[in-house]
Protein backbone atom coordinates (compact mmCIF):
# COMPACT_ATOMS: atom_id res chain seq x y z
CA UNK A 1 0.00 0.00 0.00
CA UNK A 2 1.16 3.08 -0.74
CA UNK A 3 0.72 6.26 1.99
CA UNK A 4 -1.03 9.13 1.63
CA UNK A 5 -1.96 12.66 3.19
CA UNK A 6 -4.83 15.11 2.92
CA UNK A 7 -3.81 18.84 3.55
CA UNK A 8 -5.58 22.00 3.72
CA UNK A 9 -4.11 25.32 2.49
CA UNK A 10 -4.85 28.81 3.03
CA UNK A 11 -5.29 31.16 0.02
CA UNK A 12 -4.15 34.66 0.18
CA UNK A 13 -7.96 35.31 -0.24
CA UNK A 14 -8.71 33.40 3.04
CA UNK A 15 -10.31 30.11 0.86
CA UNK A 16 -9.32 26.93 1.58
CA UNK A 17 -8.23 24.42 -0.76
CA UNK A 18 -7.96 20.78 0.47
CA UNK A 19 -5.98 18.42 -2.06
CA UNK A 20 -4.32 15.00 -1.11
CA UNK A 21 -1.00 13.61 -2.04
CA UNK A 22 1.07 10.81 -1.88
CA UNK A 23 4.18 13.55 -1.49
CA UNK A 24 3.55 15.87 1.01
CA UNK A 25 6.64 18.03 0.19
CA UNK A 26 6.61 17.64 -3.31
CA UNK A 27 2.80 18.46 -3.61
CA UNK A 28 2.98 21.52 -2.02
CA UNK A 29 5.73 22.95 -3.38
CA UNK A 30 4.08 22.66 -6.54
CA UNK A 31 2.00 25.29 -5.49
CA UNK A 32 4.03 27.48 -4.03
CA UNK A 33 6.14 27.36 -7.28
CA UNK A 34 3.02 27.09 -9.04
CA UNK A 35 3.91 24.05 -11.10
CA UNK A 36 0.45 23.90 -12.36
CA UNK A 37 -2.04 26.33 -13.11
CA UNK A 38 -5.03 26.09 -11.10
CA UNK A 39 -6.94 27.52 -7.82
CA UNK A 40 -3.76 27.70 -5.79
CA UNK A 41 -1.53 29.52 -8.37
CA UNK A 42 -3.99 32.66 -8.71
CA UNK A 43 -3.97 33.01 -4.89
CA UNK A 44 -0.22 33.13 -3.34
CA UNK A 45 0.79 33.09 -1.20
CA UNK A 46 -0.94 29.55 0.58
CA UNK A 47 0.06 28.34 4.56
CA UNK A 48 -0.42 24.68 4.76
CA UNK A 49 -2.91 24.89 8.06
CA UNK A 50 -3.55 20.69 7.73
CA UNK A 51 -2.71 18.19 7.34
CA UNK A 52 -3.17 14.49 7.80
CA UNK A 53 -1.50 11.04 7.01
CA UNK A 54 -2.93 7.86 5.92
CA UNK A 55 -1.95 4.32 5.82
CA UNK A 56 -3.41 3.70 2.02
CA UNK A 57 -3.49 6.91 -1.00
CA UNK A 58 -7.03 5.54 -1.19
CA UNK A 59 -8.39 6.44 2.08
CA UNK A 60 -6.60 9.86 1.98
CA UNK A 61 -8.61 10.44 -1.29
CA UNK A 62 -11.97 9.20 0.17
CA UNK A 63 -11.34 12.03 3.06
CA UNK A 64 -10.54 14.62 0.62
CA UNK A 65 -13.66 14.22 -1.68
CA UNK A 66 -15.89 14.34 1.88
CA UNK A 67 -13.89 17.40 3.18
CA UNK A 68 -14.31 19.33 -0.28
CA UNK A 69 -17.76 18.85 0.53
CA UNK A 70 -17.86 20.75 3.97
CA UNK A 71 -18.85 24.40 4.43
CA UNK A 72 -16.17 26.63 5.88
CA UNK A 73 -16.91 26.28 9.22
CA UNK A 74 -16.57 22.18 9.22
CA UNK A 75 -13.17 23.13 7.27
CA UNK A 76 -11.79 25.88 10.10
CA UNK A 77 -13.13 23.28 13.16
CA UNK A 78 -10.86 20.52 11.76
CA UNK A 79 -8.21 22.73 11.07
CA UNK A 80 -8.60 23.91 14.71
CA UNK A 81 -8.77 20.68 16.35
CA UNK A 82 -12.03 21.34 17.32
CA UNK A 83 -13.52 18.26 17.23
CA UNK A 84 -16.32 18.98 19.53
CA UNK A 85 -17.70 21.54 17.21
CA UNK A 86 -16.81 19.50 14.15
CA UNK A 87 -19.70 16.79 15.63
CA UNK A 88 -21.99 19.75 16.15
CA UNK A 89 -21.52 21.16 12.60
CA UNK A 90 -22.27 17.45 11.46
CA UNK A 91 -25.53 17.41 13.15
CA UNK A 92 -28.79 17.26 11.04
CA UNK A 93 -30.64 20.60 12.10
CA UNK A 94 -34.03 20.45 9.64
CA UNK A 95 -37.17 19.91 10.78
CA UNK A 96 -37.73 16.78 9.42
CA UNK A 97 -34.47 15.25 11.13
CA UNK A 98 -35.45 12.87 13.42
CA UNK A 99 -32.82 13.96 15.88
CA UNK A 100 -34.95 17.42 16.32
CA UNK A 101 -38.47 14.79 16.67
Amino acid sequence: MKRGWIYILKCSDKSYYVGSTSNLEQRINEHIYHKYSGYTSARLPIELVFQQEFSDIKDAIRAERQIKGWNRKKKEALVKNDFNLLHELAKCKNKTSSYNK
